[in-house]
């Protein structure tokens, strides 16, 4: 599918991004989790509303980005999403966002997401090359779209080096091995530590597992939380992540020394 990545700036293009959002967060028009004057505020404050056509003319994708502390360098990426259907669309509208950014004499670009959602993960610091340097527990409250109702919000920020050559993908990690440190809800090993390297699983699809089992979902929560707030107090960034579901996370020389 041929796909075109654009700045939306009209009320009706900006409208049906916000629809979209509807689509991918599982929420009524009526209450969208990214409402379309919000949408308009961001742009006219300075952030761009970012749109991908299909061959259709349909929305296959949508991001959303503005300037963050320190406005002269960072940019923060406030959403995005995909169509999980239209496979490249995700690469080509964050692409888009990293140009529109750069442009502006931005260096870096933040956002967050789920730490649970294993193919998320996978994407931002596997084929973006970006690193997990942040974890937030419950970040936004409790939540109540189709996606994550009955969860706790914790959130793993990802920072982009904007002024790094386009990245190619990392290398696909070794099978974790080391120390069990730590045991998953399902009976096997959640984490294991071998010298200043942590791994650390998920589920293979915490979407499906909380729509299931939302108590199972919330003890996964719990389990990679405790691993994770415990490895970023001793310094550690998430790096990369498997097609199996195991984080890699490693002490950086910066943050030893810190």
């Amino acid at each position: 599918m041929t796909v075109t990545v654009r700045t939306v700036h009209d009320v009706a293009g900006i409208a049906a991004v916000a629809d979209f959002f509807c689509e991918v967060w599982q929420t009524p028009r009526s209450a969208p989790p990214y409402p379309a004057e919000v949408l308009h505020s961001l742009r006219h404050a300075g952030g761009a509303v970012h749109a991908a056509y299909g061959t259709d003319g349909a929305l296959a994708g949508a991001a959303v980005a503005v300037f963050g502390e320190p406005a002269d360098r960072d940019c923060y990426s406030f959403v995005a999403a995909a169509r999980t259907s239209d496979r490249g669309v995700g690469l080509l509208v964050k692409r888009a966002q990293r140009e529109w950014a750069v442009q502006r004499g931005a260096r870096t670009m933040r956002w967050t997401f789920d730490p649970l959602v294993g193919r998320n993960a996978r994407f931002n610091l596997v084929k973006l090359g970006g690193t997990g340097t942040e974890y937030l527990v419950d970040f936004y409250g409790p939540m109540a779209d189709g996606l994550n109702d009955g969860d706790e919000s914790d959130r793993l920020t990802v920072t982009w080096d904007l002024t790094a050559p386009d990245a190619t993908p990392r290398a696909e990690p070794p099978a974790p091995t080391g120390d069990v440190i730590a045991t998953a809800p399902d009976g096997a090993a959640l984490a294991y530590r071998e010298g200043d390297t942590v791994r650390c699983r998920v589920p293979e699809d915490i979407v499906r597992l909380r729509a299931a089992d939302p108590d199972e979902g919330l003890r996964w929560r719990h389990a990679v939380r405790e691993v994770f707030t415990q490895a970023f107090a001793e310094g550690y960034v998430a790096t990369s992540m498997s097609r199996d579901g195991w984080y890699t996370l490693e002490r950086t020389p910066e943050r030893t020394s810190a």
